[in-house]
């Protein structure tokens, strides 16, 4: 009885906790007609998330007669979530209020370092961040890493390229040397989880692909992210495009990311131009000018993610689909290029877009993740703060 007791009021709070996020601010009537709980119920749920610091009161302007209301808030400066991108090369490091207010971001080269190093590292910069947030009453609230990589539902890395590799247990490592709860997920589903967050949380069936050193995608539906029996789905990079193709670090040859990922288009571009250490500045200056090697490997380019892309919307039949490219973001028009290439009337995409948050929607994701997971809520929405 206990425990089911403290299940229904754990409910009870995250939904009072979502309604208040939806509205920004209400009254305990107001709160007690949305949410369908009684005003008892209601009184004793927001007076313990008030002794918690988690809730603000502030009194309504009020013009008529009687009492003034009373408005509940959101206390966001109640606590702090810490996001980390962690890709091959570099790690991102973005700290977040409880409303998912981006406050500060850094990033860090990772250049040859082992993995014992990369744990120094992180450890190094998560009792930073504790010490630094350490005067809110509920500190800092946990970590979320992004891995470029193969994650299962024990949140252990079983493929990611070197030094995070098959067989490390980052997770307890880094737990070992914090107080912190640390959460370990796939990149793709962060970025998903953003897309949807930030962007689009009152849609049922979201899609997003991120195109970078790979190609991941993740799926939300409804209030979910689609992660299969292992928690592997979405390495859609590793779909063959290409029968006894470009040979892939998976053992296969022909996969989509050896033509449509961003790391394929700029190698492709270096041998072409006979020039290392391209960046995405030089690729939008050659654009501008018309250059016309980088244009036809641009379209070249389109062409291999409109192959995939096809496939994909086939397989999901998606309400909306978002690329996450940095090298799509050079082009005004790319999300109308790639539907013009996408000739199927069986299965248009019924929204294609091109994501707005960029290479901040991992991290973003990160902290999205400690956050509901603090809250308990199935739902977030964040699109205020990008207002």
């Amino acid at each position: 009885m206990a425990k089911d007791n403290a299940h229904i009021k754990k409910m009870n709070q995250a939904l009072i906790i979502s309604s208040i996020m939806k509205h920004g601010e209400i009254s305990r009537a107001d709160l007690a007609k949305v949410t369908g709980l009684n005003k008892s119920t209601i009184t004793v749920q927001t007076g313990q998330l008030l002794e918690q610091t988690l809730l603000l009161e502030e009194t309504q302007e009020h013009y008529l007669l009687g009492r003034r209301p009373i408005s509940l808030s959101i206390n966001p400066e109640a606590g702090y979530a810490l996001g980390i991108d962690l890709d091959r090369n570099y790690a991102v490091f973005m700290i977040t209020d409880l409303l998912g207010k981006p406050l500060q971001t850094e990033k860090v080269a990772l250049a040859a370092m082992d993995y014992h190093d990369i744990v120094r590292l992180l450890t190094q910069y998560i009792r930073h961040y504790q010490g630094e947030y350490d005067q809110a009453s509920h500190g800092l609230i946990g970590v979320t890493i992004g891995i470029h990589g193969l994650v299962d539902h024990q949140d252990q890395v079983t493929f990611a390229q070197p030094p995070i590799d098959q067989g490390r247990h980052l997770q307890q490592d880094l737990q070992s040397q914090t107080s912190l709860r640390i959460h370990l997920k796939n990149n793709a589903n962060l970025c998903a989880f953003a897309e949807s967050v930030y962007g689009h949380p009152r849609s049922n069936h979201l899609l997003s692909i991120h195109l970078g050193s790979g190609i991941g995608l993740g799926l939300r539906v409804n209030t979910e992210t689609l992660t299969g029996y292992h928690g592997f789905a979405g390495e859609i990079g590793h779909m063959i495009i290409q029968p006894e193709g470009r040979p892939c670090s998976c053992g296969n040859m022909g996969c989509w990311e050896q033509y449509a990922s961003e790391r394929s288009f700029i190698e492709q571009l270096s041998t072409a131009k006979h020039k290392s250490d391209i960046s995405y500045e030089d690729i939008k200056r050659w654009k501008q000018e018309s250059d016309p090697v980088t244009c036809r490997l641009m379209d070249h380019y389109y062409d291999d993610i409109a192959i995939g892309l096809n496939n994909v919307i086939n397989l999901c039949n998606p309400e909306i689909t978002i690329l996450n490219s940095e090298l799509l973001q050079l082009h005004s028009n790319a999300a109308q290029d790639l539907r013009t290439r996408l000739r199927s009337t069986i299965s248009n995409p019924h929204v294609l877009l091109i994501s707005e948050l960029g290479n901040q929607a991992c991290v973003m994701g990160a902290c999205a993740y400690v956050i509901q997971q603090f809250w308990g809520t199935p739902r977030l929405d964040f699109t205020a703060v990008r207002a």
